[in-house]
């Protein structure tokens, strides 16, 4: 009895150790994700002049939130930020669908020539045309400078429809056959069977279509001229390329005293950059949480067949 106790402890004991280093590496590896964001906010609230000589970098000092008054006055900030949320809302939302119902569709046996379209859909993960030819064929079907070319172009992902197509081969069959019984037809097994018991693995999609959709600047730079389509990302990129110039121009718009305190807000290169990151970027920070109770759970059962 001595010797089990003894082991038992030995186990117990080894059990905290691995727990308390298992955290303390968690931990660590949190804050050094999480650090670049409290970098860039706390250097936005911050004196202009200091995060300009980089001597913020723990604690934000003088704090004050003209920047952000500042940056969402110029010209054409709100007006992008409205075609970011239009293009991430409504190509979320064909992209779900699509990839929804392609995952399902590939599921039917009773389906004409299932396995050559599956294969047709999938291959193309590996070719790509390349950039002239899409662009050649977006100009052809007259989808250049027009907001569609952020939607269309993007709702059908192979990735997507393997990860949906998998999870709803995990769902039992009798499901199906029993509302199949009762007469429903295939777009109604899909709206009342399928899309309910598929949440998971849908808004799993819908968090990468999201995030995709978010973030994508190359297509505004490839296939649009038109200003007012310009996008959030895009022209993040655009200020960061310009920080420096604009900058001088929203000084130039603002107050001409030369007070410590007006020193202290004026904007700089680097405060252009902190805070247009940081408006782009926290949008998608608070979508996350809402899908996150859905993701994990998505992302495994439809990434591994059993």
């Amino acid at each position: 009895m001595g010797t089990r106790n003894k082991k038992r402890k030995i186990i117990k004991c080894n059990d905290l150790t691995f727990n308390i280093i298992n955290y303390f590496v968690f931990f660590v590896i949190t804050l050094i994700c999480f650090y670049p964001f409290y970098y860039m906010i706390i250097n936005t609230i911050s004196a202009n002049d200091l995060s300009a000589n980089g001597s913020i970098r723990f604690l934000p000092r003088s704090i004050h939130f003209d920047n952000y008054k500042q940056v969402l006055l110029i010209n054409g900030l709100l007006r992008s930020a409205l075609v970011s949320i239009g293009r991430t809302v409504i190509g979320t939302a064909f992209t779900v669908l699509a990839s929804g119902f392609l995952g399902f569709i590939f599921t039917q046996e009773k389906m004409w020539k299932r396995r050559f379209w599956y294969r047709f859909f999938i291959i193309t993960m590996y070719f790509n045309a390349g950039l002239i030819p899409m662009f050649i064929t977006m100009k052809t079907l007259h989808l250049t400078n027009t907001f569609w070319v952020y939607v269309i172009p993007v709702i059908i992902q192979p990735f997507n429809i393997i990860l949906v197509k998998t999870y709803i081969e995990s769902i039992p069959r009798s499901l199906q056959e029993a509302a199949e019984m009762d007469g429903a037809g295939i777009f109604t097994v899909f709206r009342r069977i399928i899309l309910p018991t598929a949440k998971p693995i849908l808004a799993t999609v819908a968090i990468f279509s999201a995030v995709g959709q978010w973030n994508s600047f190359q297509d505004t730079l490839i296939y649009v001229t038109d200003q007012k389509l310009y996008s959030l990302q895009y022209l993040l990129y655009t200020y960061i390329n310009q920080a420096s110039s604009l900058a001088a121009m929203v000084r130039n718009n603002g107050t001409s005293a030369v007070s410590a305190v007006a020193l202290a807000s004026q904007q700089t290169p680097t405060s252009i950059r902190m805070t247009v990151s940081v408006i782009v970027v926290l949008p998608i920070l608070f979508v996350y949480p809402l899908f996150q109770q859905f993701f994990v759970k998505g992302i495994m059962i439809g990434s591994v067949k059993g």
